[in-house]
């Protein structure tokens, strides 16, 4: 087995590999979807490689992404951090939220038995529940704390205000949202937040779905199943506009020996000690150029030469269409 630098998350969070994996693509979200064989295969190799912190969620499917990562991770259990989601009825996200405490412990039951697991390392509300006060959220999850069935509480696209209702019953390790080179909102409110309260953090999309790899055409085009299909900021139109990230980071890879995926999460790593990327993929060599990042050292004046870069740039199309967008920042 390979080993990765390690980080910690937050104050009192666990110690995981400096990056992640995001399990979410394996079968879902995306058009291409690996046979089960074929994606266990891929879970177990992130861990050969060094990977020790694996990202899931019962919505994932529903269901189905969970059960591999148990299947995947049974023998080497002891070995990582697997960290899954509740937060939506039925664990469907088309039906919208259900955080009820009811809800959260039923899920927990199931996610365990799909994990093949005794306690989930960490447990991350998925998108905030406006019908149910974060406080008995909070609540809920610190209950099945105490009774050794979670380890840690995390929160995912929530706004300060929920963060500090939520850590001020339950302290959160961990919150979960987008945050990559074209998407930098959280630096704004969320960053400060999370260093004052001693809040790990953890982006998704990292690689902005694909698009900072500089391998997407800007005339490809997206299958109904791939929800990149439905995203504003991924329109032919829009991925043309948005080619001097690729640019900016091509250039710096360039000089670098290295991909623009590295340097992308090359950059996310410099940023804070506390952050810890889970880019996801469905191919051997992707993981592996992924996880090379952990080893790349941006200088200052390669982080000067970004910043000055990425000012003189501005992402057009949203992030989500509003159906999404409704969702977080609560």
């Amino acid at each position: 087995m390979n080993s990765l630098p390690q980080r910690k998350l937050g104050t009192n969070g666990p110690v995981v590999s400096a990056l992640g994996f995001g399990c979410m693509g394996l079968n879902y979200g995306y058009a291409t979807v690996l046979d089960k064989p074929d994606a266990i295969r891929l879970v177990r190799a992130a861990f050969e490689h060094g990977v020790t912190f694996f990202d899931t969620a019962e919505a994932y499917g529903p269901f189905a992404n969970e059960e591999l990562v148990g299947e995947a991770l049974a023998s080497v259990r002891d070995q990582v951090v697997i960290a899954t989601k509740f937060g939506f009825k039925d664990g469907n996200p088309s039906n919208g939220q259900d955080s009820r405490p009811e809800r959260i412990r039923a899920v927990c039951e199931a996610s365990l038995k799909r994990l093949r697991t005794d306690r989930i390392d960490l447990f991350y509300q998925h998108r905030v529940d406006t019908a149910v006060p974060m406080e008995e959220v909070a609540g809920a999850v610190k209950d099945l704390i105490a009774e050794g069935k979670v380890k840690y509480f995390g929160l995912s696209e929530a706004g300060a205000t929920s963060i500090r209702r939520a850590h001020a019953v339950q302290p959160v390790a961990a919150l979960q949202s987008e945050y990559s080179l074209w998407f930098r909102e959280p630096e704004r409110e969320i960053l400060p937040t999370l260093e004052e309260l001693g809040i790990g953090f953890v982006p998704f999309a990292p690689l902005g779905k694909g698009f900072l790899t500089g391998k997407m055409s800007t005339d490809a085009e997206f299958a109904s199943g791939d929800f990149r299909s439905i995203v504003p900021r991924f329109t032919s139109e829009a991925r043309q506009a948005n080619q001097g990230f690729v640019n900016l980071l091509q250039e710096i890879a360039t000089a670098k020996k290295a991909t623009p995926a590295q340097i992308a999460l090359a950059w996310l790593l410099s940023r804070k000690p506390w952050i810890v990327p889970i880019p996801g993929t469905t191919k051997l060599h992707r993981l592996e150029e992924n996880l090379g990042a952990a080893a790349i050292a941006l200088s200052a004046e390669e982080l000067r030469h970004i910043e000055d870069g990425l000012s003189q740039l501005r992402v057009h199309g949203d992030r989500y269409p509003p159906q999404f967008a409704a969702r977080v920042g609560r």
